[in-house]
Order: structure tokens, then sequence, then C-alpha cells
């Protein structure tokens, strides 16, 4: 690249950074300025723009924002105000949306339960934010109201249809469709509690993460300047909308701009090209194994047939980044990266193929508050000097990535609700006396050009089918199985696969009975959490301290020819494990067999 086109590329490379940041940093936390009084004034402007399509139906912005004034005005004839908490429990739909819009307008903090959960791991969500009542559709309602009895404070149940709990439809029929007063919001600032989003972080059951207003100002603007994002635009979202990239990426993106919303209530691949053609989408949200489950799709008569120009999400995989742009013909993709509860965030804005955002050295005092510092692998924490303060990864030198706290500005971390969890998440005396770092967990390198590569996540969790499975969760849902002594699990590669599968090496008694455990594990685990492969050992592998071992295991993963015991198999769909063969091995290495 000659010299002119490096000044070109860096001039391009700053404007947009600086684009995007101003973006960022207007927004004052102090302020009475909320995040329903933005969406609110897209309403304002865009009043009859179409905000969503789902299903063949079309819902305006002032169709949108009636069916939330209805829920706001529910709400408050439920008796409840601001800073209560109310669960939402559902699959991707307008209505969604409408209620926590809804409930924000009256100052109600919204969690936004994952909708894979059932048993124990749907109880703890709930529990630990003390709902006051639980949102639900008829087809998941009985899954709340089969653990109704463990929640805490008697939490009402509503079903949309009044299958199972009482009929939010018939209670909302009778509500008034005018915007409630704002009085029941004016005393509230940036600072105040707008969601709780759940993230597995590494250990145990999920942690609700504290989401402000000012923090979803900050995020459901991001698209906007990158994108960029129009009123005419139509972005096709198909990732569950309680996750920030489809939930404030794709639908903040949308929300703020006035553009319009493709919904699906689940992703599939074999419909998706047809969807996107069909409906005139012109941007996507994605997270990189829906582009790999594209590009293992046979070829589509509309896989280019579309309007397209620009994709924003996170997790592509540099080995399929250029397939995808080549093959489908999306050729701007904007890889973001940043983490539900965390305060950094970058953004690859000039399409480096593997890069996750870029500082180059002469923005490094714009961006002061984040760093690359030298980490311990086997002690799983920051290396410090002989001054005790925490050393800076050097050029290409892999480290935990880290970003400064400021309470007072973009950089806040408002933690979890749990504080301990919350602490566990901080490093202090990082580089001075008193500073505070948020720890991201994920191990990155810079390039001298100032391209950062994600290497691994730190600790036990992996990543399978796009969610954070945490190991010990799994591990202590095993343990509840008749005749399972101790359970040790992780992630393995499986060739052609984004993240980990799971797998559990188990030691167990004559009361084992592994005909009944993939069963088991898919009534009380989402999908994705339910290990692929059983592993039985005579003994647990435990260091001289009982910790488990897991890097041998690792090696080893689900290669028959290299352990002696016996390993078992549950493919995607099946009821049982059934016992790996070498055969077996070679067609999941292959790719012949659905994982």
């Amino acid at each position: 690249m000659g010299f002119i086109s490096v000044i070109k590329r860096e001039f391009h490379f700053t404007r947009s950074l600086k684009a995007l940041m101003a973006q960022v940093k207007e927004i004052d936390p102090d302020a009475h300025v909320l995040i329903t009084d933005d969406i609110e004034a897209t309403v304002d402007q865009y009043p009859n723009n179409d905000a969503f399509h789902f299903e063949g139906n079309t819902l305006s912005y002032t169709d949108f924002e009636e069916r939330a004034n209805r829920v706001a005005h529910w709400a408050l004839g439920e008796g409840f105000k601001a800073g209560d908490c109310v669960a939402l429990f559902m699959e991707n739909e307008p209505d969604f949306v409408a209620a926590w819009f809804g409930l924000s307008k009256i100052g109600i903090v919204t969690a936004m339960i994952n909708n894979n959960l059932e048993g124990a791991g749907l109880a703890h969500c709930l529990n630990i934010v003390e709902t006051k009542a639980v949102i639900t559709s008829a087809d998941l309602a009985p899954r709340v109201d089969a653990i109704l009895e463990r929640l805490e404070g008697s939490p009402a149940l509503w079903d949309w249809e009044g299958a199972v709990g009482k009929s939010l439809n018939a209670a909302l029929a009778e509500q008034p469709l005018a915007r409630p007063d704002k009085s029941h919001r004016a005393h509230l600032t940036g600072k105040d509690l707008f969601l709780y989003v759940y993230t597995s972080g590494t250990t145990g059951l999920p942690k609700a993460a504290r989401i402000s207003h000012a923090r979803a100002r900050r995020s459901f603007r991001i698209a906007i300047p990158s994108c960029p994002l129009t009123p005419e635009d139509r972005i096709y979202i198909t990732l569950p909308l309680y996750h920030v990239t489809g939930g404030f990426l794709g639908l903040g993106g949308a929300l703020l701009s006035g553009a319009s919303v493709i919904l699906r209530r689940k992703f599939s691949a074999s419909k998706y090209w047809d969807d996107a053609a069909d409906n005139g989408a012109t941007a996507i949200v994605y997270i990189g194994e829906l582009c790999r489950y594209l590009l293992n799709q046979p070829e589509h008569p509309k896989e280019r047939a579309h309007k397209i120009r620009v994709g924003i999400g996170n997790g592509l995989r540099s080995d399929i980044w250029q397939q995808f742009v080549d093959r489908f013909q999306v050729n701007k993709l904007l890889e973001v990266y940043g983490s539900t509860e965390g305060n950094i965030f970058l953004m690859n804005i000039d399409g480096k193929i593997g890069a996750v955002g870029r500082i180059p050295k002469y923005l490094e005092k714009q961006f002061g508050d984040v760093r690359i510092v030298q980490f311990d692998i086997a002690e799983e924490q920051p290396i410090r000097g002989a001054d005790g303060f925490c050393v800076a990864a050097d050029w290409n030198e892999t480290g935990e990535l880290i970003g400064r706290i400021d309470t007072d500005g973009p950089s806040d971390f408002s933690g979890y609700q749990d504080k301990e969890a919350t602490e566990k998440k901080i490093l202090r005396d990082v580089f001075e006396k008193g500073d505070a770092w948020f720890r991201s967990g994920d191990l990155m390198s810079r390039d001298r050009a100032g391209y950062i590569y994600f290497k691994d996540r730190i600790g036990d969790t992996f990543r399978w089918k796009g969610e954070n499975v945490a190991t010990n969760e799994v591990a202590e849902t095993l343990s509840q199985y008749s005749g399972i002594k101790t359970s040790n699990v992780y992630g393995v590669e499986v060739p052609g696969t984004d993240g980990r599968a799971g797998m559990a090496s188990l030691t167990v008694d004559d009361q084992f009975d592994i005909s009944g455990l993939r069963a088991f594990l898919a009534k009380e685990l989402p999908p994705y959490a339910v290990p692929l492969f059983i592993r039985i050992e005579p003994e647990a592998q435990t260091t001289g301290t009982f910790k488990y071992r897991k890097v041998e295991l690792v090696d080893e993963g689900f290669d028959v020819r290299k352990v002696d015991d016996p390993i078992y198999f549950g493919a995607m769909g099946s009821e049982a494990y059934e016992p790996l063969t070498e055969d077996g091995v070679a067609q999941i290495n292959a790719g012949e067999v659905r994982v």
C-alpha cells in the first residue's frame, strides 16, 4: 500500500472512530434523560414508519408505542412502581420489545430471561432480581409454572394468552393508548437501572448484569454512525433479543434511527435468505456461528438476490470471514467487541479480517482506559512487577484485556446484582494506587498497527452455539444425577465449528445408568449447555491441591484412539448417549454428524 493510500486509510479510520466515540461520550449519566425518552422521540419523528415486520404482519411506530403504553398503564394498575422488577421470559416477537419499553415508561426494571432456561437455572434467575411478576408466552408458561413454588416473593405469572397464568392480552385490552404521565419516571437519571441482562460469567449460575439507562443509550447508538443507519433501512434480526448483540446493536439501532426491524422468532439457516430478500433487508446482525451455519447450507437462489449492504456483530472467525463476503456479497462487516456487563468497547471499523478492533498508537491517549496486561495462565491472574503493579503486554503478546473504571463517564461498570461477583471482576492497584479496572476475562493481543485479536477465554467458561457455558453450573447439575460421584466439565474443539463443545469426565458408582442421563440434562439445562460427550474415568484426575486437571483431558478430547476410558456421544436431537467408536469420531470430524 502506497503512502497516499495509507494516509487516506488512516484519515477515514480516524474520522469514523471519532464519529462513533462522539455518539458514546455525549451521553450524560446525570441527566434526567432515559433510553425511554430517546425511543419516544423516534416515535414522534417517524410515527408512520414501519417498526416491525414479523410473521407476515407489519407494526408501525405508532402501533408499537400504543402497545407499550397499554403495558405501562397495566403495570400501574397492578401497583408496580419505579424501581420494581418484572421479568420477561419470551421468544422474539414485537410484544417482547413493547413490554420492556412500556415498563420503562414508569421506571420499572425489566429482567431479560434466556428463553432456553428451565428448572433450577430459571428459578435462580428470577429469584436474584426479586421480580414482582413474570411475563411469558403460552408455550413457555408451563416452565415457569413448574418452578413457582421455588420463587421468592410469590411473583404473579402472566402469559399473553392466559393458557397457564393470567391473560395479559385481556388485561391490556382494557388499558388506554395514551402515554402515561412522565412524572412516573421524572426523578430518574441515566445512572438508574433499566434492564437486567444475564451472563454466565466464569463460574456458577447465570449472573444478572445491571444495565443503566445511560449504558443503554450509548449501546443503542453504536450501529447508527458505523453502519450507518437511516430511517429507510431494514435490519434483519434472528438473534435473541435478550442478548446484547440482537437486542442492543440491532434493535437499538433501529429504535433510535427510525429504521425497521425484520424480526424472526428464531434463526433458521434454510429460510434466512428468503426472509432477507423478500422483506428487503439492508442490514443484518450476526454472530460467528450464524455465518458458519449459512456457509454450510447448500446454495440458495436468493443468497445474492438481496439488498444487504452491511452486517454488524461479533465472533466472526477469520477462516470464514472472506468466504462469507465472497459467497453472499455482504461487503461490509463490522466486528464489535464488548461484553454484557463490561466497560470495554472495540470495533473493527475498517474490516481487518480476524481483528475485533483497533487502537493505533497515535490514538492511545483517547483510549487510555483500555489496556492489555501480561497474564499468568497457570495462576489465572495478571502478572505484577517488582513494584506490585501490572505489566503492560508487548506487541503481539497475549494478555488479559482490561478497562479503567470511570464512575462518571462512558467507562462505568455497574456490575452484577451479586456484589461478590461484581468485586471479582474488578482489578485494583493496576498501574497506580487506588485505580480500578474491569477484568474482561478475555486473552487478547495487539499488533504494531494497533489491531486487537481475540485469543481465548480465561478459566473454564467456553462458548458454544453463541452462548457462554459455565462448567461449574453443568457440573453441579450432573452431581444431582444418581450414581455420579464426580464430574469434570470442559470444552473440546470440534472441526468446522466455532467455540468448544461440552464434554464431561465422570466417575460413577453402581447406581449410575447412562441411558437416562441425556434426558435428565435436557430437562435441567439449556440445549447449548448439555455436554455432547461423556467420558467415564475410574478416578478423577486432580492436582496436589485437589483441583481437577483439565489440560490433559482437553488435549485428549473425544479421540477414542487416545483414550482407554469409554466415551459416549449424544448427537443433536438424540434422546440418549451412545458409545463412540473410531468411525463415529471420523464422521464428527468430517462434519457428517450434526453437532
